[in-house]
């Protein structure tokens, strides 16, 4: 009888993924093999520090990216999907990251909710690149930072702060400032942008929201206050705290109640 496959290999396999491409197309065999039952429940795999990533676009540290401004030419507007679709890129890495460096802690519904994120943060990339090539450009055409994955590096060996970091602040972020960049494209007119980033926003709530409920069920199990726990978190890993303004009915809905961001300085 052949031995079923881990769970953790195939995580494995999205991260040394490094084509933009072929790495959508293993977070989808992923989740659907998740999805499926052809993936035992088994985390033996060690993670890298640093997934693979592909030769284009440039990365560069936060502090050298050039400024977009604020203006709403098609340049413009296309460094600004540009670097969406780079978030979600890295957020592919990131949901799977989740997976099979923790999913050993936690029961099978854990590796559920966290595949499903992976496979819709790979569609929402594949949606914002085929809206780069509609544009005449293409995800690797302008550089990006990887500051999202320091993220990851600096959690990489507590759950609760990768739980409280990624997606119940970095993703929350989101949140805010969402509505207001599809208020941006549908003012100028390009409706096709405003639906994918709306299609997004919904997604992410779900995200935020499974963020919110494992970082909770941690905290039951280690019997941690959990919006102080958080907050003590959020002080340890961001630098300058968190700023509004916050988008209360999104994170409400996401189960990020305003017992945990408000007063944190």
């Amino acid at each position: 009888m052949t031995e079923q496959a881990s769970a953790g290999a195939a995580v494995l396999r999205v991260l040394q993924t490094a084509d933009p491409t072929a790495k959508v197309m293993a977070a989808r065999q992923a989740a659907r093999q998740w999805r499926l039952g052809r993936l035992a429940h088994e985390f033996s795999d060690t993670m890298p520090d640093m997934p693979a990533r592909p030769e284009h676009p440039v990365l560069m540290r936060p502090r050298d990216m050039p400024r977009r401004g604020k203006g709403t030419s098609v340049p413009r507007r296309i460094a600004l999907i540009h670097a969406l679709a780079h978030i979600e890129f890295v957020a592919i890495d990131l949901a799977f990251d989740m997976i099979g460096r923790f999913g050993s802690q936690f029961p099978r519904e854990f590796t559920d909710d966290w595949m499903r994120v992976g496979s819709e943060e790979s569609m929402h990339f594949d949606l914002l690149d085929r809206r780069l090539r509609e544009m005449g450009s293409f995800y690797g055409a302008h550089p990006a930072h990887d500051g999202l994955w320091d993220s990851a590096k600096d959690t990489a060996h507590d759950v609760s702060a990768r739980l409280a970091i990624v997606p119940m602040v970095l993703e929350a972020r989101g949140l805010d400032v969402t509505l207001e960049t599809v208020e941006r494209f549908k003012q100028q007119g390009d409706h096709l942008t405003v639906k994918v980033l709306s299609r997004i926003y919904r997604d992410e709530i779900n995200h935020v929201f499974f963020g919110t409920k494992w970082f909770e069920f941690v905290c039951r199990r280690q019997d941690q206050p959990p919006h102080d726990h958080w907050k003590q978190l959020v002080k340890t890993h961001i630098k300058g705290g968190l700023k509004p303004p916050f988008n209360d009915s999104a994170r409400r809905a996401a189960g990020l109640t305003q017992e945990y961001y408000y007063g944190i300085e």
